[in-house]
């Protein structure tokens, strides 16, 4: 009888032993596994939150989507609209008013503050994955908007628009947009350049921004790489070796005497010379050259406060010179 009790406790135990072994086992496999999948979801996390991105020469880190972008300089302003890209915050030239010429396709955003300095606790409010500002900044600018989120310096320099315009396409995964405006305009400018060899030859075209006074610029800035570069126009000797905006006096431009002059007035610019434009236009000089005596004048054929070396720019001033000299 005794021996049939120990044989039944035997079985027991024996059972027990089994029942808690699996449990063990079990457990332990589970705390494994759990171990693994939050070590490889970690991983994969890290890998997918952030994205390198070298823009002229220079790396920048950014989040691995970019939704929320504030375009903190005019150029990058144009370029989110060439690409009907949306952004968050907008600067303004003057006031709290997105700019006149842009207010359609970048309505919504939030101004967050002028061109000139833009602010950062307006723009640390929208939260932004990127700023898009401008190389006008200097370091303790940028020093600060990079507290707020990764911030790249815009360029401002026309020779440059199709890096900043695949920046912005490769930020906002619009690169196939930013390749068709590239060689959309580059097929174009090729066609008109054809038809500017014949129709423009030995005339002098010459842009002119009144500021105050009238100012030109050096071959590759503002407008000018359009008419120099693209088109293949004789650049007047007066302004070839400029480097930045110079101020343009009635007796140089009397030396140039220019067939064809593009004249912007930007009444933001001018607040105090409202009466600028009329100035020039009325001066006896300016009235003597070849561009005023044959009504090749031409007053803000494109928005006079469109930046120049930028897509949105240049598609549309390429248009002019083909609607207005390559009929």
């Amino acid at each position: 009888m005794m021996r049939k009790y120990w044989k039944l406790g035997a079985i027991a135990m024996l059972s027990l032993a089994i029942v808690t072994g699996c449990n063990s086992n079990s457990d332990s496999s589970k705390s494994s596994d759990t171990k693994t999948t939050d070590s490889s979801s970690s991983g994969s996390e890290k890998e997918a939150t952030t994205q390198k991105i070298t823009y002229l020469g220079k790396e920048y880190t950014v989040p691995s989507k970019v939704d929320n972008i504030v375009t903190a300089s005019l150029e990058a302003m144009e370029d989110a609209a060439a690409l009907g890209v949306k952004p968050t915050g907008v600067v303004s030239i003057a006031g709290n008013e997105i700019p006149e010429y842009l207010a359609d396709d970048l309505k919504g955003a939030t101004v967050v503050g002028t061109k000139f300095e833009p602010s950062a606790e307006a723009m640390l409010k929208l939260k932004p994955d990127v700023i898009l500002g401008t190389d006008k900044w200097d370091a303790k600018n940028l020093a600060k908007y990079n507290k707020v989120a990764p911030t790249f310096p815009y360029t401002f320099i026309s020779e440059k628009w199709r890096e900043n315009l695949r920046l912005f396409g490769e930020l906002t995964n619009k690169q196939d947009e930013a390749e068709k405006i590239i060689s959309d305009y580059e097929a174009k400018a090729a066609e008109l350049k054809e038809k500017a060899a014949k129709d423009l030859k030995g005339q002098k075209v010459l842009v002119i921004r009144i500021r105050g006074n009238m100012a030109a610029y050096g071959p590759s800035l503002y407008l000018n790489p359009i008419l120099y570069d693209d088109l293949g126009l004789e650049v007047p000797k007066e302004i070839a070796d400029a480097k930045t905006q110079i101020e343009l006096s009635y007796e140089t431009l009397a030396k140039i005497n220019p067939d064809v002059i593009f004249l912007q007035f930007d009444k933001a610019e001018n607040a105090k010379t409202p009466k600028a434009l009329d100035e020039v236009l009325n001066n006896s000089i300016f009235k003597s050259v070849n561009a005023a005596k044959n009504d090749k004048v031409f007053v803000n054929s494109i928005s006079p406060s469109a930046q120049g070396g930028t897509a949105w720019s240049k598609t549309r001033f390429l248009d002019v010179v083909a609607e207005k000299l390559l009929k």
